[in-house]
Protein backbone atom coordinates (compact mmCIF):
# COMPACT_ATOMS: atom_id res chain seq x y z
CA UNK A 1 0.00 0.00 0.00
CA UNK A 2 1.33 3.78 -1.16
CA UNK A 3 2.30 5.54 2.11
CA UNK A 4 2.90 8.87 -0.28
CA UNK A 5 1.21 11.81 1.28
CA UNK A 6 1.33 15.80 1.34
CA UNK A 7 3.06 17.99 3.61
CA UNK A 8 3.16 21.41 3.79
CA UNK A 9 6.10 23.67 5.59
CA UNK A 10 3.55 27.03 6.81
CA UNK A 11 6.00 29.82 6.59
CA UNK A 12 4.99 32.14 9.16
CA UNK A 13 6.32 36.43 8.42
CA UNK A 14 6.70 38.46 11.75
CA UNK A 15 5.58 37.35 14.98
CA UNK A 16 5.98 40.69 16.79
CA UNK A 17 6.54 41.26 20.54
CA UNK A 18 2.49 43.11 20.40
CA UNK A 19 1.28 39.67 18.48
CA UNK A 20 -0.94 38.17 20.81
CA UNK A 21 -1.00 34.73 20.78
CA UNK A 22 -4.52 34.64 19.85
CA UNK A 23 -3.11 36.67 16.16
CA UNK A 24 -0.71 33.60 15.60
CA UNK A 25 -2.56 31.14 16.16
CA UNK A 26 -5.75 32.49 13.98
CA UNK A 27 -2.57 32.40 10.92
CA UNK A 28 -1.90 29.43 11.75
CA UNK A 29 -5.41 27.63 11.70
CA UNK A 30 -5.78 29.26 8.66
CA UNK A 31 -2.69 27.82 6.95
CA UNK A 32 -3.79 24.54 8.08
CA UNK A 33 -7.02 25.38 6.71
CA UNK A 34 -5.81 26.08 3.68
CA UNK A 35 -3.06 23.21 3.50
CA UNK A 36 -5.77 20.46 4.59
CA UNK A 37 -7.80 21.58 1.28
CA UNK A 38 -5.12 20.91 -1.03
CA UNK A 39 -5.08 17.68 0.29
CA UNK A 40 -2.22 18.10 3.09
CA UNK A 41 -2.00 15.03 6.01
CA UNK A 42 0.73 17.09 7.72
CA UNK A 43 2.24 20.74 8.46
CA UNK A 44 5.44 22.29 9.67
CA UNK A 45 5.19 25.12 11.93
CA UNK A 46 8.14 27.39 12.55
CA UNK A 47 10.00 27.81 15.90
CA UNK A 48 8.88 29.45 18.78
CA UNK A 49 5.53 29.75 16.57
CA UNK A 50 3.23 31.85 19.02
CA UNK A 51 5.81 34.25 20.05
CA UNK A 52 8.15 36.75 18.83
CA UNK A 53 12.25 35.44 18.98
CA UNK A 54 12.36 36.89 22.54
CA UNK A 55 16.15 35.60 22.94
CA UNK A 56 17.02 38.72 21.16
CA UNK A 57 16.90 40.42 23.88
CA UNK A 58 18.10 40.58 27.74
CA UNK A 59 15.41 40.49 29.82
CA UNK A 60 14.94 39.12 33.73
CA UNK A 61 14.48 35.33 33.61
CA UNK A 62 12.07 34.29 34.12
CA UNK A 63 10.65 37.63 35.24
CA UNK A 64 10.19 39.12 32.07
CA UNK A 65 10.42 36.15 30.22
CA UNK A 66 7.85 34.10 31.97
CA UNK A 67 4.80 35.88 29.32
CA UNK A 68 6.58 33.80 26.42
CA UNK A 69 6.44 30.49 27.63
CA UNK A 70 4.19 27.94 27.74
CA UNK A 71 2.77 26.13 30.99
CA UNK A 72 0.66 23.44 29.23
CA UNK A 73 0.12 22.46 26.00
CA UNK A 74 -2.87 23.00 24.82
CA UNK A 75 -3.34 25.80 26.41
CA UNK A 76 -6.84 27.70 26.25
CA UNK A 77 -5.21 30.48 23.47
CA UNK A 78 -3.47 27.50 21.48
CA UNK A 79 -6.27 24.80 21.88
CA UNK A 80 -8.14 26.54 18.78
CA UNK A 81 -4.92 24.63 16.32
CA UNK A 82 -5.90 21.33 17.74
CA UNK A 83 -9.46 21.81 16.89
CA UNK A 84 -8.74 22.47 13.97
CA UNK A 85 -5.97 19.64 13.23
CA UNK A 86 -9.05 17.59 14.27
CA UNK A 87 -11.43 18.77 12.17
CA UNK A 88 -9.30 19.17 9.08
CA UNK A 89 -7.64 15.61 9.86
CA UNK A 90 -4.08 16.58 9.77
CA UNK A 91 -1.03 16.53 11.94
CA UNK A 92 1.09 19.18 12.72
CA UNK A 93 4.88 20.16 14.08
CA UNK A 94 4.63 23.16 16.60
CA UNK A 95 7.58 24.54 18.21
CA UNK A 96 7.21 26.53 21.02
CA UNK A 97 9.07 28.03 24.68
CA UNK A 98 8.27 25.13 27.26
CA UNK A 99 8.23 25.95 30.80
CA UNK A 100 7.77 22.68 32.99
CA UNK A 101 5.81 21.90 36.18
CA UNK A 102 9.22 21.79 37.81
CA UNK A 103 10.58 25.19 36.64
CA UNK A 104 12.48 24.25 34.04
CA UNK A 105 12.71 25.68 30.69
CA UNK A 106 13.02 24.45 27.06
CA UNK A 107 12.94 25.29 23.39
CA UNK A 108 10.36 22.49 22.32
CA UNK A 109 9.17 21.00 19.56
CA UNK A 110 5.85 18.56 19.68
CA UNK A 111 4.32 16.01 16.82
CA UNK A 112 0.37 16.16 16.73
CA UNK A 113 -1.01 12.99 14.94
CA UNK A 114 -4.50 13.94 12.70
CA UNK A 115 -6.92 13.15 15.46
CA UNK A 116 -5.55 16.04 17.53
CA UNK A 117 -3.30 13.91 20.13
CA UNK A 118 0.25 14.75 20.90
CA UNK A 119 2.23 11.73 19.71
CA UNK A 120 5.83 13.47 20.37
CA UNK A 121 8.37 15.71 21.57
CA UNK A 122 11.56 17.08 21.37
CA UNK A 123 13.80 19.59 23.50
CA UNK A 124 16.50 21.68 21.54
CA UNK A 125 19.79 19.81 22.18
CA UNK A 126 22.44 22.24 20.84
CA UNK A 127 21.55 25.51 21.63
CA UNK A 128 23.26 28.45 19.86
CA UNK A 129 24.10 32.15 21.03
CA UNK A 130 25.36 33.26 24.67
CA UNK A 131 25.13 32.94 28.26
CA UNK A 132 25.48 36.44 29.06
CA UNK A 133 24.26 39.87 27.48
CA UNK A 134 27.19 41.17 25.20
CA UNK A 135 26.16 44.98 24.33
CA UNK A 136 28.29 45.22 21.41
CA UNK A 137 25.55 43.19 19.72
CA UNK A 138 23.02 44.58 17.22
CA UNK A 139 20.42 42.15 19.04
CA UNK A 140 20.92 39.08 21.38
CA UNK A 141 21.06 35.58 21.37
CA UNK A 142 20.62 34.76 24.63
CA UNK A 143 19.21 31.28 24.06
CA UNK A 144 21.71 29.77 26.57
CA UNK A 145 20.63 32.10 28.72
CA UNK A 146 16.86 31.08 28.56
CA UNK A 147 16.70 27.79 28.09
CA UNK A 148 18.35 24.10 29.71
CA UNK A 149 20.03 22.03 27.01
CA UNK A 150 17.24 19.53 25.72
CA UNK A 151 16.88 15.97 27.90
CA UNK A 152 14.72 13.69 25.15
CA UNK A 153 17.79 12.70 22.44
CA UNK A 154 16.87 12.72 19.40
CA UNK A 155 13.75 10.15 19.46
CA UNK A 156 12.42 8.83 16.43
CA UNK A 157 7.93 8.52 16.58
CA UNK A 158 6.12 6.10 14.41
CA UNK A 159 2.63 7.79 13.06
CA UNK A 160 0.55 8.24 10.28
CA UNK A 161 2.64 5.56 8.27
CA UNK A 162 5.69 6.83 8.56
CA UNK A 163 9.21 7.37 11.16
CA UNK A 164 9.10 10.96 11.95
CA UNK A 165 11.72 12.73 13.56
CA UNK A 166 12.43 16.11 14.83
CA UNK A 167 15.04 19.06 15.66
CA UNK A 168 15.11 22.83 15.80
CA UNK A 169 16.46 25.86 14.06
CA UNK A 170 20.84 25.47 14.85
CA UNK A 171 20.49 21.44 15.41
CA UNK A 172 20.18 21.58 11.06
CA UNK A 173 23.79 22.73 11.14
CA UNK A 174 25.12 19.48 13.10
CA UNK A 175 25.41 16.63 11.38
CA UNK A 176 25.33 14.43 14.86
CA UNK A 177 21.56 15.18 14.70
CA UNK A 178 20.96 13.76 11.49
CA UNK A 179 23.00 10.46 12.03
CA UNK A 180 21.35 9.80 15.48
CA UNK A 181 17.81 10.23 13.49
CA UNK A 182 19.28 8.49 10.58
CA UNK A 183 20.18 5.60 12.65
CA UNK A 184 16.77 5.34 13.76
CA UNK A 185 15.72 5.04 10.57
CA UNK A 186 13.73 8.28 10.37
CA UNK A 187 12.02 8.64 7.19
CA UNK A 188 11.12 12.30 7.74
CA UNK A 189 12.40 14.77 9.54
CA UNK A 190 10.40 17.85 10.82
CA UNK A 191 12.22 21.17 12.16
CA UNK A 192 11.16 24.98 12.48
CA UNK A 193 13.93 28.14 12.76
CA UNK A 194 14.62 31.33 13.45
CA UNK A 195 17.65 32.76 11.59
CA UNK A 196 18.51 36.15 11.54
CA UNK A 197 19.80 37.97 8.13
CA UNK A 198 22.81 38.90 9.95
CA UNK A 199 25.12 37.11 11.66
CA UNK A 200 27.19 39.92 14.22
CA UNK A 201 30.01 37.40 15.15
CA UNK A 202 31.37 36.94 11.43
CA UNK A 203 28.93 39.36 9.49
CA UNK A 204 31.65 38.23 6.19
CA UNK A 205 28.92 35.22 6.27
CA UNK A 206 25.57 36.93 5.92
CA UNK A 207 25.24 36.44 2.12
CA UNK A 208 25.91 32.95 2.91
CA UNK A 209 22.32 32.53 5.51
CA UNK A 210 20.36 31.05 2.58
CA UNK A 211 23.19 28.79 1.25
CA UNK A 212 24.46 27.73 4.70
CA UNK A 213 20.48 26.44 5.89
CA UNK A 214 20.53 24.58 2.27
CA UNK A 215 23.74 23.01 2.56
CA UNK A 216 22.79 21.76 5.95
CA UNK A 217 19.35 20.50 4.57
CA UNK A 218 20.37 18.83 1.18
CA UNK A 219 23.61 17.35 3.23
CA UNK A 220 21.27 15.93 6.00
CA UNK A 221 19.01 14.27 4.13
CA UNK A 222 20.65 12.69 0.92
CA UNK A 223 24.00 11.47 3.80
CA UNK A 224 20.86 9.57 6.09
CA UNK A 225 18.26 9.00 3.42
CA UNK A 226 15.78 11.19 4.89
CA UNK A 227 12.41 13.67 4.08
CA UNK A 228 12.87 16.91 5.55
CA UNK A 229 9.97 19.66 5.86
CA UNK A 230 12.31 22.94 7.24
CA UNK A 231 9.70 25.68 8.27
CA UNK A 232 10.85 29.17 8.75
CA UNK A 233 9.69 32.47 10.76
CA UNK A 234 10.71 35.05 8.27
CA UNK A 235 10.75 38.92 7.36
CA UNK A 236 11.37 42.00 9.75
CA UNK A 237 10.13 40.86 13.12
CA UNK A 238 10.90 43.53 15.88
CA UNK A 239 13.48 45.18 13.91
CA UNK A 240 15.29 41.98 13.24
CA UNK A 241 15.70 40.34 9.65
CA UNK A 242 15.09 36.65 9.86
CA UNK A 243 15.52 34.83 6.46
CA UNK A 244 12.50 32.77 5.24
CA UNK A 245 13.65 29.95 2.68
CA UNK A 246 11.61 27.33 3.65
CA UNK A 247 11.27 23.96 2.05
CA UNK A 248 11.36 20.49 1.47
CA UNK A 249 13.89 18.22 0.55
CA UNK A 250 13.93 14.85 -0.86
CA UNK A 251 16.17 12.10 0.39
CA UNK A 252 18.48 12.43 -2.93
CA UNK A 253 19.09 15.99 -1.32
CA UNK A 254 17.14 17.56 -3.77
CA UNK A 255 14.83 20.58 -3.33
CA UNK A 256 11.16 19.63 -3.74
CA UNK A 257 9.54 22.90 -3.15
CA UNK A 258 10.76 26.10 -1.59
CA UNK A 259 8.97 29.36 -0.36
CA UNK A 260 9.19 32.20 -2.61
CA UNK A 261 8.57 35.09 0.14
CA UNK A 262 9.06 36.65 3.81
CA UNK A 263 5.61 36.15 5.16
CA UNK A 264 3.44 33.39 5.60
CA UNK A 265 3.54 31.54 3.22
CA UNK A 266 2.08 27.44 1.96
CA UNK A 267 5.33 25.45 0.50
CA UNK A 268 3.43 21.60 -0.27
CA UNK A 269 5.07 18.73 -2.17
CA UNK A 270 3.92 14.85 -2.29
CA UNK A 271 6.14 12.65 -0.50
CA UNK A 272 6.97 9.00 -0.49
CA UNK A 273 8.67 7.57 2.47
CA UNK A 274 9.59 4.43 0.54
CA UNK A 275 11.99 6.71 -1.64
CA UNK A 276 14.51 6.56 1.54
CA UNK A 277 15.67 3.23 0.33
CA UNK A 278 16.91 4.29 -2.38
CA UNK A 279 19.79 6.12 -0.66
CA UNK A 280 19.63 3.13 2.52
CA UNK A 281 19.89 0.62 0.01
CA UNK A 282 23.04 1.81 -1.97
CA UNK A 283 25.49 4.50 -1.61
CA UNK A 284 24.52 5.04 2.18
CA UNK A 285 23.54 1.28 3.28
CA UNK A 286 24.90 1.83 7.04
CA UNK A 287 24.81 -1.95 7.73
CA UNK A 288 27.30 -1.92 4.35
CA UNK A 289 29.57 0.54 4.88
CA UNK A 290 29.82 2.28 7.92
CA UNK A 291 32.57 1.83 9.90
CA UNK A 292 32.21 3.20 13.87
CA UNK A 293 35.05 1.51 15.40
CA UNK A 294 36.77 4.42 13.67
CA UNK A 295 34.43 6.93 15.27
CA UNK A 296 35.30 6.89 18.35
CA UNK A 297 36.19 10.58 18.73
CA UNK A 298 32.78 11.74 17.32
CA UNK A 299 31.57 11.28 21.22
CA UNK A 300 34.80 12.93 23.07
CA UNK A 301 34.30 16.30 24.14
CA UNK A 302 36.58 19.06 22.56
CA UNK A 303 37.61 19.61 19.46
Amino acid sequence: MSRKKIVAAAQMGPVNRATSRAEAVSRMCDLMRQAASRGAALIVFPELALTTFFPRWALKHPEETGRYFETEMPSPEVAPLFATARSSGIGFYLGYAEATPEGRYFNTSILVDDTGDIVGKYRKIHLPGHAEPEPWRPFQHLEKAYFEKGDLGFPVYETMETRIGMCLCNDRRWPETWRMLGLDRAELVLLGYNTPAHYPPAPEHDHLQYFHNALSLQAGAYQNGVWVVATAKAGREDGCDLIGGSMIVAPTGEIAAQATTLGDELVMAEIDPDRCGEIRRNIFDFAKHRQPDEYKRLSEAGP
